[in-house]
């Protein structure tokens, strides 16, 4: 973090161990020089002065190897009396000018840094001066010291105070306490070698702290002496935390200066010298602001998670880890910043939990920070995430043979949980869910369900208000229809987990062993039960509305079963066992596929009169077309088979079983009994005939029942008795309703239709040696002669609903066909040759699953035929977008790739879409070729593409600059450019690649329409980018952010912005004038102006260098009344987030915003602002009256009071200011409708601390109001 402009950028690192009290500054001359002092160096010499001698020849060539120390012991030799009179000397050169600006100021910023949350203070410094207790005396801050040799032990109970490791100076020096300052060489070497009470504290020090050095320089020999006595410790195996150090270098002097440090064990936090009389107030500045910001609490980890909530989880430079800084935050024991995350709003993205907390980045070492012990010896292969780790052993279930339970949580992981279910309406969260689950946690299954509750309670009874507030907060909090569906099979577990471990083998293993019994049996029915796979969908690029019509668009689902392999487990390695289990098992396989049906009717895709049994099976009867794609049919071969095996035992009973078949609402179980029909001698012939007159002949015609009625009518229709052959006869003479068709059909194609319906009937009824009736007859032959083409076929496809074949049947035409793709090379040239005509666009085929399994042999057959000059820009489509998929696009890049840059142009042009997903997925990767990706985005950059998405919502345009963004061929290119460059382990100052460069400059020229999109997404890095390459963002992005240049183009800037915003402070002096300007284009901002409201409130409570109070006060005057109670918000949520230092926080920051930057109107006095105050007022604890007087006039009864309420009495205010308290009640509670629960024992707890309250009229208009609505 970087305080103040040209000052050292601090590590994350040391900030966090800073924020845990585990940092020791150790103070060297350099933090004197503001009070006029000098280095040692300079000391030297004023000593020299004093003691009116010059150099000899050794003390000067000491003195030139800056052994300054063994100058001195020099000098005490020569000297007569030398002790005494370079020490006396000594004392007189160190007189600090007090008077000097800031001449403590850096003192008091270490003495406010050095102390813990807890009070205790902790600093060493090796300086003798007293400058410590002038800064102490002037900013009233006391503290005990420790002079050498008399030290306190190095930990935290025995240390409270400021160490002088070399001895302080006395106010009135004595000869004896002069001798016991440690300045010459061999002073160094009593402390550090002989007697060694330095070096053990040294040491000591080192082990139990981080120890970071402040005014010292690389060569001190103070440094050296330190520094050598910590090697001896580790020479000997001591293992000590990280050492910092503050270090000031030329430019250019960066690398050299880093190697001398780390020589030493020290890691350097390095700036540049600036010209002038204080070369070094970059670092003296950076100290002033960082104690100010860490005594008003705003680096503490509650204030780090306010501070980073509206962003999204990115990369950016080493030395700008925001997500690092927010994970520790995160990890916090207390769960104190998590509850703060999962309160904050508007909720958190969810992409925090797709990305930074899975990511598997904590090791072994990191144990300790969750309260895990960790073993001596490192476990290499140990990593985990921050929402799956280890279980400390006070939470973890409990080891045993029975009765086992999942473990607890600890207070993050509930708090994580918290958050979660404020996205319900995500789709991305339960994909992540059912990925990583085997079952769901009990705690967050009653999360889930209780959240599930409460927003269909809301909406049943009607309560706007508070779904309206529940939105605002929580845009993706009230899951729709499509999602309540798929949560609810989620809780009943019916989507299928990958972790989930069933062993069907073992269960057959057991049936050969024992037989069928009564547990095997329940155990079936749990490994065959029907559950739903779900994935993310892949949306095509045609596909232009953002609106979730259907549940595809929200997961890609797939109907599955919980075992897998159930064909191949159960039939072909059956057994006689088996054999014999089967017709005993015909209840459960019925039960099994009824509730797979229903499930297919939960999830949309079945009903009464169609279901897609028929696709996924296209017969019941065994035929080489049931290829068993679809796993869950298994339950229909099951149950089909069960019954023929019952049937061919128990006729009657098995009939009874099949004739209730037909009552059950779903076509799956007509069809099956219109097989049961077909069978020799199962049902009487006008029985069936009797189905399929249903609902004039519905179910004769169904696309659905298809097949098994036309094998009823073959197999059985010669056995019809004449007055059901009648019925049936004059049923099929009418043909087919044209409900039955497309609404859009034409009279002469639904003819044509009717007429060949009509003929396949009656032809299979005298295939089955049916005698027709005459008209039936007459009524053939015309349709013969009409339709001379028409033949029955052989191979019984015009029975089915669609065809799985690679060539035409004679009725190709008037089929639904799989074409089964072969899968080598020269076969799929031949297959491809010969495509689909246009109008079987609802045809399918296997190519996907080709080029799935059979990489290079589908693209080498579609690079065969481009060499031809045939582009099949379909296939191509549909092969990129498998290729696209996560594993297979890096597999895929160097094959794919030189057939893409062959395209013609007219051709990348159709499948551009399909290419850049596959270039971005491909930038993920590790790939090799970066030369020859970067030529294919620059070849994509160039083409004319259309700078419009055409992107609607509910068949409106979405303007959403962002959205667009990420979903144009242009955002794709930017998307990949920014994955790749991100990768490279980015650090401030590194400068973009000039292959990336040129491409970024590029995509930054307005004069290319469609390059906006590529600008937006830079923009949502613009502070990677200014860290990494400030010079190239000056000159080529920030112009974007100015409205003065384009209104049009600077909204887009900002909405990509605002899409992850953060707060840095030199950008902010960057594009001051266009930070400020926003403010009165807050409306222009979109759906991202709440998250521009809230960071400028942030920016606003400073202090920010370079901006002052007026120039806020005047931006925020520009506001709209919507932008202000967003800004009232952040200012509650700024307060809750300081912690501790809650009280600091208000006095240094929130009162001087109040007085000198809020606009001040009448206008803004309003209910929503109020609740906003009312949480700000109570987070300020200890200065609750205070922030109560400050804001009173803005107070007004507001209808949702409760929340207030309940926040006030949970604080214990009501006790510690009773009066405040109850000011605060009377302003808010007027005569609400619904009364607060907490209001009673508020009032109670008001009188009982201050018993004469009671007797004020606004406690006895309260207590009124509660006995007016029944609370007496």
């Amino acid at each position: 973090m970087q305080f103040v402009t040209n000052g050292p950028d601090i590590p994350d690192e040391l900030l966090q161990a800073h924020e845990e009290d585990r940092v020791v500054f150790f103070c060297g001359a350099g933090i004197s020089y503001p009070a006029g002092l000098l280095d040692f160096k300079g000391l030297v010499h004023l000593i020299y002065k004093e003691a009116l001698t010059k150099f000899d020849s050794a003390e000067q060539k000491a003195f030139d190897n800056y052994q300054y120390d063994a100058t001195l012991d020099l000098l005490e030799r020569r000297l007569p009396n030398g002790r005494g009179a370079v020490r006396e000397a000594l004392a007189r050169a160190l007189k600090p000018n007090l008077r000097l600006k800031g001449a403590t100021d850096t003192h008091a910023a270490l003495l406010s840094l050095g102390r813990s949350r807890t009070g205790a203070l902790r600093l060493v410094t090796t300086n003798f001066d007293r400058v410590f207790d002038a800064a102490g005396r002037r900013t009233k801050q006391r503290f005990n010291s420790y002079s050498a040799p008399m030290l306190p032990l190095p930990k935290n109970s025995r240390w409270d105070g400021v160490v002088y490791l070399h001895g302080l100076l006395p106010a009135k020096p004595t000869v004896y306490e002069l001798n016991r300052l440690v300045i010459t060489s061999g002073d160094f070497g009593l402390a550090y070698l002989t007697e060694r009470w330095a070096a053990r504290f040294v040491s000591e020090l080192f082990r139990n702290y981080v120890v970071c050095f402040v005014g010292y320089s690389v060569s001190d020999p103070v440094l050296r002496y330190m520094m050598d006595a910590l090697a001896a410790d580790r020479m000997l195996g001591e293992i000590t935390p990280q050492a910092w150090a503050f270090g000031s270098c030329k430019p250019g002097e960066e690398s050299q200066k880093t190697a001398e440090w780390k020589a030493k064990g020290v890691a350097p936090i390095l700036y540049h010298t600036q010209p002038g009389v204080n070369s070094h107030r970059g670092l003296h500045q950076t100290l002033k602001a960082w104690s100010e910001t860490y005594r008003d609490g705003t680096i503490g980890k509650e204030r780090i998670v306010t501070t980073h909530a509206l962003s999204k989880p990115s990369a950016s430079t080493r030395q700008d880890d925001f997500v690092g800084r927010m994970l520790w935050a995160l990890s916090d024991r207390s769960g104190l910043p998590a509850r703060r995350f999962a309160d904050f709003s508007p909720a958190p993205s969810l992409e925090w939990l797709l990305g930074a907390f899975s990511d598997t980045r904590y090791y072994h070492s990191d144990l300790g920070r969750f309260g895990v012990p960790a073993h001596a010896e490192a476990d290499p292969k140990l990593n985990f995430s921050l929402v799956q780790r280890p279980t400390p052993y006070h939470l973890a279930a409990p080891m045993s043979l029975v009765g086992g339970r999942t473990g607890y949580w600890d207070n993050v992981m509930f708090q994580i949980a918290r958050w979660l279910v404020r996205h319900l309406d995500d789709p991305d969260l339960l994909l992540w869910l059912s990925a990583r689950g085997g079952s769901v946690h009990e705690r967050l299954a009653f999360l889930i369900q209780d959240q599930l509750g409460l927003t269909a309670k809301l909406q049943n009874e009607g309560k706007t208000a508070e779904l309206d507030a529940l939105r605002k907060s929580s845009p993706k909090a009230i899951p729709g229809p499509l999602m309540r569906k798929l949560w609810g099979l989620f809780l009943a577990e019916r989507i299928k987990s990958p972790w989930r471990e069933l062993d069907l083998y073992s269960w057959a293993e057991r049936l050969k062993r024992d037989g069928l019994t009564a547990s095997l049996r329940l155990q079936l029915r749990m490994l065959l039960s029907p559950v739903v796979s779900i994935s993310k969908p892949f949306r095509l690029s045609e596909d232009v509305d953002v609106s979730p019509t259907n549940l595809r668009n929200l997961v890609n689902w797939e109907l599955v079963l919980n075992s897998d392999d159930v064909r191949s487990t159960l039939y072909e390695s059956s057994h006689q066992e088996w054999t014999l289990a089967l017709p005993l098992l015909l209840e459960e396989f019925q039960a099994l596929l009824r509730d797979a049906l229903d499930l297919l009717q939960e999830l949309g895709s079945v009903d009464s009169f169609e279901d897609r049994s028929f696709w996924d099976m296209p017969s019941i009867s065994h035929h080489w077309q049931n290829r068993g794609f679809r796993e869950w049919v298994v339950l229909i071969e099951l149950l089909r088979d069960s019954w023929l095996a019952n049937f061919g035992e128990y006729p009657d009973a098995a009939v009874k079983i099949a004739r209730s078949w037909f009552e059950i609402p779903y076509p799956t179980f007509k069809r099956l009994a219109f097989f049961a029909a077909s069978q020799e001698g199962a049902f009487p012939a006008d029985e069936w005939v009797e189905w399929l007159l249903v609902e004039n002949g519905r179910w004769l015609w169904s696309i659905s029942t298809k097949r098994e009625v036309y094998r009823l009518l073959v197999l059985q229709g010669r056995r019809l008795p004449l007055v059901a052959q009648e019925m049936l006869e004059t049923v099929i003479l009418l043909g087919p309703p044209r409900e039955n068709f497309v609404a859009d059909i034409t009279d002469d194609r639904y003819q044509q239709r009717v007429d060949q319906a009509v003929w396949r009937a009656l032809a299979k009824l005298q295939l089955g040696g049916l005698v027709l009736g005459d008209q039936a007859q007459q009524k053939l032959d015309e349709l013969s002669a009409v339709y001379p083409h028409l033949r029955l076929a052989e191979n019984e496809s015009d029975e089915f609903s669609h065809w799985m074949s690679g060539t035409g049947d004679p009725d190709y035409q008037d089929q639904r066909v799989i074409r089964l793709a072969p899968y080598k090379r020269e076969a799929l040239v031949q297959w491809l040759r010969n495509p689909p005509a246009d109008h079987e666009y609802f045809d399918e085929d296997t190519w996907r699953d080709v080029c799935r399994k059979h990489l290079l042999n589908s693209l080498y057959a579609l690079g065969d035929l481009a060499q031809e000059g045939q582009w099949l820009v379909r296939r191509w489509q549909e092969a990129l977008q498998v290729w696209s998929e996560s594993g297979v696009a890096r597999k895929s890049w160097r094959y794919v790739v030189p057939w893409i840059e062959a395209m013609p142009e007219e051709v990348l042009s159709q499948v551009i879409y399909d290419v850049t997903r596959w270039l971005d997925e491909v930038s993920k990767s590790n790939f090799e070729g970066l030369t020859v990706f970067l030529g294919m985005c620059r070849r994509v950059m160039g083409l004319p593409l259309d700078a419009d998405t055409g992107m609607t919502s509910n068949g409106e345009p979405i303007n959403q600059p962002v959205t667009e963004a990420i979903n144009h061929p242009i955002g794709h290119v930017t998307q990949a450019l920014l994955n790749i460059w991100q990768k490279s382990n980015l650090s401030d100052d590194d400068r973009l690649p000039e292959g990336i460069r040129q491409l970024f400059t590029e995509l930054c020229d307005l004069q290319v329409e469609r390059y906006r999109h590529g600008r937006v997404l830079l923009a949502s890095r613009l502070i990677a980018l200014f860290r990494v390459d400030e010079t190239w963002t000056r000159a080529n992005l920030l112009p974007h952010f100015s409205w003065a240049i384009s209104p049009v183009e600077a909204r887009r800037a900002w909405e990509g912005f605002l899409w992850s915003p953060r707060l840095y402070r030199p950008l902010l002096l960057a594009f001051k004038a266009d930070f400020l300007d926003t403010a009165g284009h807050y409306e222009d901002l979109g759906e991202h102006d709440e998250q521009f409201a809230a960071i400028f409130t942030y920016a606003a409570l400073g202090p920010l260098e370079g901006y002052s109070s007026e120039e806020f006060r005047q931006a925020f005057a520009t506001f709209p009344l919507k932008a202000l109670q967003e800004s009232a918000q952040s200012l509650a949520q700024a307060m809750e987030g300081a912690g501790e230092q809650r009280e600091e926080y208000w006095r240094n920051r929130i009162l001087p915003f109040w007085q000198n930057i809020w606009p001040k109107s009448q206008d803004l006095v309003t209910p929503t602002i109020a609740e906003s105050l009312i949480r700000m007022s109570i987070a300020a604890r200890a200065e609750f009256p205070a922030a109560l007087d400050a804001v009173y006039d803005w107070l007004v009864p507001t209808e949702h009071m409760h929340f207030a309420i309940h926040q006030l009495h949970q604080s214990g205010l009501c006790t510690t200011f009773p009066g405040a308290a109850l000011r605060l009640l009377a302003a808010v509670v007027d005569d609400q409708a619904w009364l607060s629960p907490d209001l009673r024992p508020c009032l109670e707890a008001i009188a009982e601390s201050q018993a004469s309250i009671a007797e004020r009229p606004e406690y006895r208009r309260l207590a009124d109001y509660m006995r007016r609505n029944g609370h007496p």
